[in-house]
């Protein structure tokens, strides 16, 4: 969360993306993530958006800095944790980086109908709908999976895709015999109450209250919608008086 060029911006993201007490458990977590709507993990440059590190750790920690820390493991813990306990979809979304969406902001985003077969739909590379088909009877680590595709570049080629279109999230991990445990996958609508429509005006709003100003080019990397859409839908939001368009061209709540 870097703002340099605005600090009146800054302290404002500060002020609405920093709980008033740093998360330590996994129920705080989930009303954090509700709160915010979405969060990426950890922090990284020109990624203006909220983050679970920051909100354990607090705005001037380093990730990573002395390896697998205190607030790295509770992070670690909750991308699995949290999907499994139905409190936040987790996965690789928001600015492409792993991320997590409240609930209510995944139904508002989830483009398809809710059905077990919705990635069938929906233009994916081979090895998406060969993990989607192997998940229509349960949940699988993310190991079986990987031996499903076959190699490791297909799989993260095929989850990836998934994940972009809110088809698939974390839902827990299980124990394996020797190194760190595995994620479970499973589709998201087996998951989470979603499908029947996206409500993109609903989910522009929510975004735009989260991040407080910015440009349509904001929305697309944080959702991946096409920019014509996210244009389409800050116009909208002004439209409703939801929004104002600022002198620079920056679109902020109102």
């Amino acid at each position: 969360m870097t703002e340099t060029f605005d600090p009146p911006l800054a302290d404002a993201r500060l002020a609405r993306w920093l709980p008033k007490r740093r998360l330590a458990t996994i129920a705080a977590a989930g009303r954090f993530v509700d709160d915010v709507g979405f969060a990426v993990l950890f922090p990284a440059d020109r990624v203006a958006v909220p983050s679970l590190y920051e909100a354990v750790a607090g705005p001037d920690a380093v990730a990573w800095a002395d390896g697998m820390g205190p607030a790295e493991s509770l992070i670690w813990d909750w991308k699995d944790a949290l999907p499994a306990a139905g409190r936040a979809w987790s996965g690789k979304l928001v600015h492409r980086r792993a991320c997590v969406i409240s609930a209510g902001l995944l139904a508002a985003l989830y483009p398809g109908e809710g059905d077990l077969d919705d990635h069938r739909g929906v233009d994916l590379p081979p090895e998406s709908h060969r993990i989607a088909d192997a998940l229509l009877h349960g949940p699988l680590p993310t190991s079986v999976l990987r031996e499903l595709v076959g190699d490791r570049p297909g799989y993260e080629r095929g989850v990836t895709a998934l994940q972009r279109q809110l088809l698939v999230t974390s839902a827990g991990a299980v124990e394996q015999r020797a190194g760190w445990p595995a994620t479970l996958v499973d589709l998201t609508c087996r998951v989470f109450d979603v499908g029947g429509g996206a409500d993109r005006p609903g989910a522009a709003r929510r975004f735009l209250g989260t991040v407080i100003e910015a440009v349509p080019a904001d929305l697309v990397k944080a959702f991946g919608w096409p920019l014509a859409t996210a244009r389409a839908e800050f116009a909208g939001l002004v439209a409703a008086g939801a929004a104002r368009l600022t002198p620079t061209g920056a679109y902020r709540a109102t």
